[in-house]
């Protein structure tokens, strides 16, 4: 199945201004599904759309893990090893809920902040195709390079 291409309407330029990152109180709200306030906009399209926002969901949902995680390991009766690996069991059953609903929960948190639904996906998309294209420029000089290289040592 070829992913969805969002449609060229959605994309929306980032927010102007400066980029205000959230407080760690603030953060953790946003981490656990809340709406931050509209000041932060240009950080949630930033936080959404940025190389790394994988990692930053992952990231968000270690932050919602870790409540029930320790709650198992210090309240749970029985030896520690049973409940580290109830914990791990855990662990892993919720990053993989959390992988396998991420772009849909992300475009949640970017709709929250007040953008369009598909913003995000569109702007990470429209991101990708830039930096392929850089990628194949790249790529064509250096080829260009090694032809002339080539070219000199064979004496044409």
């Amino acid at each position: 199945m070829e992913p969805r291409t969002p449609p060229a309407q959605t994309v929306v330029a980032p927010p102007s201004g400066d980029v205000r990152r959230p407080d760690p109180f603030r953060w953790v709200w946003y981490a656990f599904g809340g709406a931050l306030p509209r000041r932060y906009a240009a950080w949630v399209y930033r936080d959404t759309t940025t190389r790394t926002w994988a990692l930053r969901h992952l990231t968000r949902s270690m932050a919602q893990l870790a409540i029930p995680i320790a709650a198992v390991l210090i309240f749970v009766p029985g030896p520690f090893w049973m409940r580290g690996m109830a914990a791990l069991g855990g662990v892993f059953l919720g990053l993989f809920f959390s992988l396998a609903y991420m772009p849909e929960t992300v475009e949640n948190r970017i709709v929250r902040a007040g953008f369009p639904p598909g913003t995000a996906t569109a702007a990470r998309h429209q991101a990708a195709q830039r930096r392929e294209a850089a990628e194949s420029v790249r790529r064509r000089a250096a080829s260009a390079r090694r032809a002339a290289r080539h070219r000199a040592r064979a004496g044409r």
